[in-house]
């Protein structure tokens, strides 16, 4: 295991292996975490700490390395709620009366790719294999936010819409919001090809061009972490506020899940973020 970041911290608690933020773990108010492959009882493909139903692992595993996480991180497993991501930018705002959504009862609504929520002790949980997670936290009105942002969310600008939607519900203020670029596939590894090249190109006002390098043969490198650092300051989040981790999934794909270095045989990572009703100190 190679560990490299600098702007994201490496917990071990209970055999479990995961990742924070220290720009997060500032706020007593606040939880989060995001996985890594370890620590799971997971086997195979899946090994171990998949996170993800539904990609041929028995659902017992993965109830049984969410409960892991959860002890480890320090979330409640009944407050767990569920994304339903299919690369849309669809943001719901989740209570108390969601929890246990896409855990212990079924999942209401097919594409979720944000959640957000105001609610104390109501953990969001949202998924990843390479795709960017974005990590959103209001001290001020005390709210918070996790998105799913592949390329097609990335180019759709779900991180501005998340800002968007914690103004439209909780008042926040943008410059206000602490926001983090999670784990992702980095530029080093994120190759596309021209249309999906030209949808990013499409978005002038982020000068592409500087996030953006052309291999020739029709094939693109794409800095997925910049173009969402750009799309968040454009929003109103104030530079100082955004971290950015610069963790590649794809070159960490021994203790990160990746799609791209698996050819799809994966199991699967998870962001969660939850208000803890704890005071903050000032």
């Amino acid at each position: 295991m190679n560990y490299d970041s600098k702007n994201m911290k490496l917990n071990q608690n209970l055999g479990v292996t995961y990742l924070t933020f220290p720009s997060f773990e500032k706020y007593s108010s606040v939880n989060h975490a995001f996985s890594t492959r370890l620590g799971g009882v997971s086997q195979n493909e899946y090994s171990s700490m998949n996170l993800n139903f539904g990609r041929g692992d028995k659902d017992e595993n993965v109830v049984e390395n969410f409960r892991r996480f959860c002890a480890a991180a320090g979330f409640d497993y009944s407050t767990l709620v569920a994304s339903s991501q299919d690369h849309h930018t669809f943001i719901r705002r989740v209570g108390v009366r969601h929890c246990g959504m896409g855990f212990s009862k079924p999942k209401d609504i097919k594409s979720v790719d944000g959640l957000i929520t105001d609610e104390k002790n109501v953990t969001l949980v949202t998924y990843y294999a390479d795709c960017v997670p974005l990590f959103f936290f209001d001290p001020e009105k005390h709210a918070i936010g996790l998105a799913h942002a592949g390329w097609r969310g990335t180019v759709a600008k779900i991180g501005a819409k998340m800002v968007a939607a914690m103004t439209r519900e909780f008042g926040s203020q943008p410059c206000n919001i602490i926001a983090a670029v999670g784990p992702s596939i980095g530029p080093c590894c994120f190759e596309v090809d021209t249309p999906v090249y030209e949808e990013f190109a499409k978005q002038t006002e982020l000068h592409p061009q500087e996030f953006i390098q052309n291999k020739d043969g029709g094939k693109y490198m794409i800095d997925l972490w910049e173009a969402n650092r750009r799309i968040l300051l454009e929003a109103g989040v104030a530079d100082e506020n955004i971290t950015v981790a610069g963790l590649c999934t794809k070159c960490n794909a021994d203790w990160l899940f990746s799609h791209r270095a698996t050819g799809g045989k994966r199991g699967g990572l998870a962001a969660m973020m939850c208000l803890t009703g704890e005071e903050d100190e000032n």
